[in-house]
């Protein structure tokens, strides 16, 4: 695949960081419609570094059960570069986009190594409303955890930094990256989101399935629905607390969802 306007291709050998495990230790393929990782994940570079990041098991999971070698991935909420890495140790080209200098940086670091059949990686800042630089129908599969409205600034003011917007207007800006995710994959192949709740003036927002309804409005069929429990939540003594006097639960849950064109 050829890329305008930018994109750098990673090959790089000379940082190549000391490596305690380029493998997870006994994984196996999830076979049903939860998933639960107690341990993040550390092998290869993986850490927990960038905030909100996922746990590695959850693209490892999903580019073995619905990609072949030499796929094109793409994530257009790169973040922390866990699906780059996933995607190259396990020979599927890749496609990262963000729209924060800090992620570029950070994908750039995580994805500097080489192993034997690697495949090419390319790291662009961008906009994922906007994927002008890929034609239509060129992805094999979309692996992508965007950000779940403002829960998470991840700038103080970066243009077209979703994560700075309320949930109204998120769920607007979400259309656009939807449409922009059919438009590039290609037919029959799926795109994957990781999408978590929210509270809002004391109820239970379903920001998920509000963000399932819009992938399914521009096109996409909900092939599965997976939960995904959450380990590193902030259930500090004092939010507990406050649950139990006023009477509410703590979300510890994410869906996974997985569209088909």
């Amino acid at each position: 695949m050829d890329f305008k306007n930018g994109g750098v291709g990673i090959n790089m050998t000379n940082n190549q960081k000391k490596i305690h495990a380029w493998e997870p230790n006994s994984f196996k393929l999830e076979t049903n419609s939860i998933w639960n990782f107690p341990e993040r994940g550390d092998w290869a570079t993986h850490d927990s570094k960038y905030r909100g990041n996922w746990s590695p098991y959850i693209p490892r999971n999903v580019l073995l059960r619905y990609s072949n070698e030499n796929d094109w991935v793409l994530d257009q909420f790169v973040g922390g570069g866990t699906t780059l890495v996933e995607a190259k140790l396990l020979n599927r080209n890749a496609v990262g986009v963000d729209v924060n200098d800090l992620a570029i940086m950070r994908c750039h670091e995580k994805c500097d190594f080489e192993q034997e059949n690697t495949r090419k990686v390319v790291i662009k800042k961008g906009d994922a409303r906007n994927l002008d630089f890929l034609p239509n129908d060129t992805i094999d599969l979309i692996c992508t955890h965007p950000p779940y409205a403002n829960i998470i600034k991840y700038s103080m003011d970066i243009k077209n930094d979703i994560s700075l917007c309320a949930v109204d207007e998120y769920l607007k800006q979400m259309v656009r990256v939807a449409e922009e995710s059919f438009r590039v994959l290609k037919q029959n192949k799926f795109c994957v989101v990781l999408m978590g709740d929210m509270r809002w003036q004391g109820y239970v927002y379903p920001l998920g399935f509000k963000i399932m309804n819009i992938f399914e409005s521009v096109g996409f069929k909900i092939k599965e629905i997976i939960i995904k429990q959450q380990h590193n939540c902030q259930a500090t003594e004092y939010w507990a607390n406050k649950a139990i006097k006023q009477n509410f639960l703590l979300l510890a849950h994410e869906y996974l969802f997985v569209f088909k064109k």
